[in-house]
């Protein structure tokens, strides 16, 4: 037991060491080059430095982080601020290692290429350090610390930082287009952290409520090979009437042969498809 122990706290610190790398590369190879940002501690990081050329941006990731790794430790304890502080350090390191020693040369001028391609290594960063049991520190302790005394949602909070830090940008580069196409690579990094931390299973979720459940059935294990759930219920507005519903997780690419089934042996069924992004056990 001990040794699965040591060995997934091991491996929890390569996440967070391949995390900040990944970041790192993001911001010197794509963003920083073409005079782009992204949100959190790194996007005001890299504002200031657009502003003081004086200091190295591995430098200003600190300074910028600082304040938020003292309010980590005051509001979720030693724990929290010793892997934030490795993680803020590391992705600093790395930062100042790529640009000033290594002097790695930027990927692409072309600036969609960049958010997108920065938005997807920031991402990847941030949901390597996430699986760590890390955090990026920075705006996000803002996030949960906000989420924790009022109403919001730390995703709220943290999506109106980087709306104000996107802003910030326009206000002292003067440049709206980058702003937009930095917005869309925040955007990319949204997508790109649920991708790490839940996975996207090529399955969608389907709930079908008919009248026809033995026959739909039966095609679906033949014809579909998946496995599901029947289950009974009664109508929003017609409670004396009995609802039969069959839940079932299918791949993406069958859901137009499942679609022509209910069409050809139910025409009357109802239909729901909604994005299954994890499965845990078996159904």
């Amino acid at each position: 037991m001990k040794k699965t122990s040591a060995s997934l706290a091991f491996l929890q610190y390569v996440y967070v060491l391949l995390g900040t790398m990944s970041m790192a590369f993001a911001v010197v190879c794509f963003l920083s080059p073409n005079n782009m940002v992204t949100g959190g501690g790194i996007g005001i990081a890299l504002i200031l430095h657009y502003l003081i050329d004086s200091l190295t941006l591995g430098t200003l990731i600190i300074l910028v982080s600082i304040p938020f790794v003292i309010l980590g430790f005051v509001y979720f304890g030693k724990q929290y601020t010793f892997k934030t502080l490795l993680a803020m350090l590391g992705t600093s390191f790395f930062t100042d290692f790529f640009r000033e020693f290594l002097k790695l040369n930027p990927i692409t001028d072309d600036i969609l290429l960049a958010a997108i391609f920065g938005g997807m290594f920031i991402g990847l960063g941030v949901g390597l350090v996430i699986k760590g049991r890390s955090s990026t520190g920075s705006t996000s302790v803002v996030g949960e610390i906000v989420a924790m005394k009022s109403k919001f949602k730390a995703s709220e909070v943290l999506f109106a930082i980087d709306i104000s830090i996107m802003f910030a940008f326009i206000l002292t580069h003067g440049d709206i287009k980058k702003a937009l196409y930095s917005m869309l690579g925040v955007y990319v990094t949204a997508k790109m952290i649920d991708v790490i931390l839940i996975g996207r299973p090529p399955r969608k979720v389907v709930q079908i409520v008919s009248n026809n459940v033995e026959t739909l059935t039966e095609q679906i294990r033949e014809r579909i090979e998946e496995h599901g759930t029947i289950f009974t219920g009664v109508g929003l507005h017609h409670q004396k009437q009995v609802k039969t519903v069959i839940l079932v997780t299918v791949e993406s690419a069958k859901i137009q042969l499942l679609k022509d089934i209910i069409r050809e042996y139910d025409p009357e069924a109802f239909l729901i498809i909604s994005e299954a992004s994890e499965f845990l056990g078996r159904d």
